[in-house]
């Protein structure tokens, strides 16, 4: 239920509004598909523990690089570790990665849209410089030169994406604010004497959310694909502990030999990073009033 600062409340708006939402984002099978996924994904990160049926660092040198079978259902690596208990251990740190990383990004990146629509003029400018400036370096590469600098690591990984992609978040939330801080509601409470921080994050801010969480389900995505792109350098997640993509790089030794080390995890992270961009986008499509008339 929905109050504002008169006292009235508006749960029929905001139900309707769910449902007028729902009714146009099922019609997406596709985006349908990516939600199902993204929730098994979350099941299996979640029982890892009780579905993995061995130990993911429990080496047999005698079983190394055994194909799949009954007993290693994704086969072996060249240690003798089963590759698919190391599957399920390492989609825990993809998507707790993804997640943290687009966090991270999303605070930054309203905080800055936020306060530069809301106030405009230099405070504006100087902020949307700062954004440009960060947007000239290729981002990868920028990440890629941090997390050299400071050492590989999760934690660090998580941070270093975090703060690295949030200026497209800032963009969007300070053209919502642009618009919305000329509506009659802001203009209202500014009249009535209240204060700045308060209509910012709770008259404005709600408003200004919906693309956010569009731009947050894509950027999950990202932070995957770059985490991944990381560990296969090298300078992500550090084995023993298992990711996707040092089991990518634990595999390319053995290419022709043991494909089934580069393809298990090639194909987690191409349906992954699928899953999240189909739901991303079937979000906008139900959000976005101009763009339902497509389904």
């Amino acid at each position: 239920m929905v109050k504002d600062d008169c006292g009235l409340r508006y749960p029929q708006m905001m139900e309707s509004q769910l449902k007028v939402f729902w009714r146009y984002f099922k019609r997406n099978r596709l985006a349908i598909f990516g939600l199902i996924v993204i929730a098994v994904l979350f099941l299996i990160a979640g029982l890892a523990a009780f579905l993995a049926p061995y130990d993911p660092g429990q080496t047999n040198v005698a079983l190394k690089l055994n194909r799949p079978s009954p007993h290693h259902y994704l086969g072996t690596d060249q240690l003798g570790r089963d590759v698919f208990s190391r599957m399920l251990y390492g989609s825990r740190i993809s998507l707790s990665v993804g997640f943290v990383a687009v966090a991270i990004s999303i605070f930054i990146g309203i905080l800055v849209g936020a306060v530069a629509g809301y106030y405009g003029g230099w405070t504006d400018n100087i902020l949307m410089r700062f954004v440009d400036t960060m947007l000239c370096f290729p981002t990868f590469f920028l990440i890629l030169t941090v997390v050299a600098l400071l050492g590989p690591g999760i934690f660090k990984i998580m941070v270093v994406i975090g703060i690295t992609s949030w200026m497209g978040t800032s963009r969007f939330v300070r053209a919502e604010f642009l618009s919305l801080r000329e509506r009659d509601f802001t203009q209202a409470a500014k009249a009535l004497g209240v204060k700045d921080l308060r209509i910012i994050f709770r008259h404005i801010l709600p408003n200004a959310l919906a693309p956010v969480f569009v731009t947050a389900t894509l950027d999950v995505a990202t932070a995957i694909l770059v985490e991944a792109g990381l560990s296969f350098l090298g300078f992500g997640v550090q084995p023993p502990a298992p990711s996707w993509g040092n089991i990518l790089t634990e595999g390319r030794t053995y290419i022709f030999d043991a494909w089934w080390l580069t393809v298990f995890p090639g194909l987690a992270i191409l349906m992954t990073v699928l899953s999240f961009n189909l739901l991303g986008e079937g979000l906008r499509d139900a959000i976005d009033p101009r763009l339902r008339g497509r389904r």
